[in-house]
């Protein structure tokens, strides 16, 4: 038998801006989709840690994230 001790998943995200938009309209809604998600992160009540964050040139974002896989507990993994 065997049972999952520790588990969580690494992730890279880019949140892009939508080309067929106003620059600037594109830029606001890609800042509200990271809020959003940071939000719903906190709000399902999923561990996590961001690893890092940054804001490209174009006004996108990338995120690496390091976070709960499923309801498995995270052992050492955030630390």
């Amino acid at each position: 038998m065997k049972r999952v001790q520790a588990a969580c998943i690494c992730q890279t995200l880019h949140f892009m801006l939508k080309e067929d938009i106003d620059h600037r309209l594109a830029a606001r809604q890609v800042e509200e989709k990271v809020t959003k998600y940071k939000r719903s992160l906190d709000s399902t009540g999923t561990k996590y840690r961001i690893v890092g964050e940054r804001k490209l040139e174009d006004d996108s974002y990338i995120i690496e994230i390091k976070k709960q896989y499923s309801t498995s507990p995270v052992g050492e993994y955030l630390n």
